[in-house]
């Protein structure tokens, strides 16, 4: 074939498309799919201006360095899972040589991230980057550094609030809308990764929702732009210079993996931490769980929409308003509700002593009922949970007392050790353990409180396979065998 044969065989084939997509979809069609390709390859090449950007954004970042007393062999709480520089942690005094045994106090100096949002000095950042910090030293961006002390902290969303006194010529940052942001929307991640301040990443949302079991009110942002141990507590922006989310936490193991509270989670947070300096939080006193479609079909739902009640506790705002196991919550305050966690969410926010209108599905008929919010009064160790000591066993763990007990649905007879969360691809997730267990026993020694646990479970050694009797829920015992 010669070179003009093919170029008129391309010609017909085009005149031939054009002539059927007109006469399927009108001449007007042609025109919009013209205007869709043109739009779509437009929108491809136009990148976001990032300098511009982290110009607007970072007089508003800053450096936050903390000093905290710790003693040899004490718990670290880690959110960033794990310590990137192993035993050779470049910004701790902790002795290189190991000398002076277990109990031996020393000075820990941490680094993190934050953002200024009013002009009064107020600044947000994570909660473990403060905690139990004897000192705290805030450095702006153009290195003037303060003092600063701690207004308030809620250990359950990572979130804490703290000032610096007489900073003028301070720039605080924009508050964004987190329920605007779409999967595949830009977003820019402002910070300190490993002490090395003003560090711009850009990347997307990977996606929204997620559950990592940091806490009980889980509801990050994912994202892909790149975060690090010294990012806790820094903006995530859009590509408008608002705050969209709070840089939080990383899973050591995965790459482009990173996660960021929602601002719109985060405000009323910090509205309560500035006004009280802590949080208060709804309480109905149901025990819930998800609908699943075999749930759904056993109730007679037509779709698998709501929350189910699964116990009542005596006295709470929801007994007394007439709510019954076995009830299904589908929509609190007007708004729909899908899972437990959107649920939880939504009552811990609600005013206390507010009357909230609850729809429910009771066999099959629809019905609201008036439930008055009542504080919520929990365990401080049942969130906060702990770490077994010197391992990464990869649960968060908590006595299993009376209050704790009831405050689960548990028998208030029980005993042992209440597994509150497990990680993402821990070593106990890939034993099989899950959120909810109850640990009976360690290598055939009972243990009811955390402190047994980690004791029992230190005894073993490395590499080590460490059988652990567990009640699981109404299926009896299970043994989870546990890899030290």
């Amino acid at each position: 074939m010669n070179s003009s044969f093919v170029k008129k065989l391309g010609v017909g084939m085009v005149v031939v498309f054009m002539a059927a997509l007109m006469w399927a979809y009108g001449p007007e069609a042609l025109t919009e799919a013209k205007d869709d390709a043109a739009a779509d390859i437009n929108y491809q090449m136009v990148l976001p201006n990032f300098s511009a950007l982290a110009k607007l954004a970072q007089p508003g970042v800053v450096n936050i360095r903390t000093v905290k007393t710790m003693k040899e062999g004490g718990p670290v709480f880690r959110h960033f899972f794990g310590n990137p520089f192993g035993d050779r942690d470049p910004f701790s005094n902790r002795d290189p040589f190991g000398e002076g045994g277990p109990g031996r106090e020393f000075k820990q100096r941490s680094l993190g991230s934050g953002f200024i949002i009013d002009r009064e000095g107020f600044i947000v950042t994570n909660h473990h980057v403060v905690e139990n910090a004897d000192q705290i030293k805030v450095r702006l961006a153009d290195e003037r550094e303060y003092d600063a002390k701690v207004i308030g902290r809620d250990p359950k969303t990572d979130l804490a609030l703290i000032q610096i006194e007489g900073a003028k010529d301070i720039y605080p940052l924009k508050m964004g809308d987190s329920s605007k942001l779409e999967v595949g929307s830009w977003v820019l991640a402002v910070g300190s990764p490993f002490g090395l301040e003003q560090t711009v990443t850009a990347g997307i949302v990977s996606a929204k929702g997620r559950f990592i079991g940091a806490g009980p009110y889980d509801d990050f942002i994912q994202t892909d732009a790149s975060i690090n141990p010294g990012n806790s507590g820094g903006p995530l922006l859009n590509m408008n210079g608002e705050v969209v989310g709070i840089n939080t936490a990383i899973i050591a193991q995965g790459q482009g993996i990173g996660f960021a509270i929602p601002v719109n989670l985060a405000q009323n947070i910090i509205a309560q931490l500035k006004e009280h300096g802590s949080v208060t939080r709804g309480w109905m006193g149901v025990g819930i769980q998800d609908l699943s479609p075999e749930l759904a079909q056993y109730y007679g739902l037509k779709e698998q929409k709501g929350v189910l009640v699964t116990q009542v506790f005596p006295g709470d705002p929801a007994d007394k308003a007439g709510i019954k196991s076995k009830d299904v919550i589908i929509a609190v305050d007007g708004k729909p509700v899908n899972s437990g966690r959107e649920l939880s969410s939504a009552v811990a926010g609600m005013p206390i002593g507010k009357d909230v209108p609850v729809k429910i599905l009771r066999e099959g008929n629809e019905q609201i009922v008036k439930v008055q919010i009542a504080e919520r009064k929990e365990s401080e160790q049942v969130f906060k949970g702990q770490v077994p000591e010197g391992e990464d066993l990869g649960i968060r763990a908590a006595d299993l007392n009376p209050e704790t007990a009831r405050r689960f649905g548990i028998d208030e007879n029980e005993r042992g050790v209440l597994v509150v969360a497990v990680r993402p691809a821990s070593k106990a997730e890939q034993a099989g353990l899950q959120q909810g267990d109850i640990v009976k026993e360690v290598n055939r020694v009972p243990v009811q409180s955390v402190s047994e646990l980690k004791t029992e479970f230190g005894k073993a050694k490395s590499a080590d396979t460490v059988p652990l009797l567990v009640k699981r829920g109404t299926g009896g015992f299970v043994i989870v065998k546990v890899t030290r």
